[in-house]
């Protein structure tokens, strides 16, 4: 069923797939904190509006920005699963 010359090239594809996600951003918010992530679920970027920290208490900054965080890293891992679906249907016979 598989031979050398497909797992190879699942492999590459692999890799394709990784840098594209690396490449792919997408954005976990909440109230003034947004969180960046890339599709391969790592953290490239927080934003906290500066104005926040004059009515928010340190333990409310510290939940939202896992909140924020968390929500980034769900939109990353949709974005991953959505991707490896579609390649696995390409490389795959009977899947697409």
């Amino acid at each position: 069923m598989f031979n050398k010359n497909m797992m190879e090239k699942m492999r590459v594809q692999l890799e394709e797939i990784k840098v594209k996600l690396n490449n792919i951003s997408v954005l976990g918010a909440a109230d003034n904190i947004k969180v960046v992530a890339n599709g391969n679920r790592l953290l490239t970027s927080i934003d906290i509006d500066a104005d926040f920290f004059k009515t928010a208490n340190k333990k409310q900054v510290e939940e939202l920005i896992v909140l924020a965080a968390n929500r980034a890293l769900e939109q990353a891992e949709r974005v991953e699963k959505s991707e490896m679906s579609h390649a696995a249907m390409g490389m795959l016979p009977g899947l697409g």
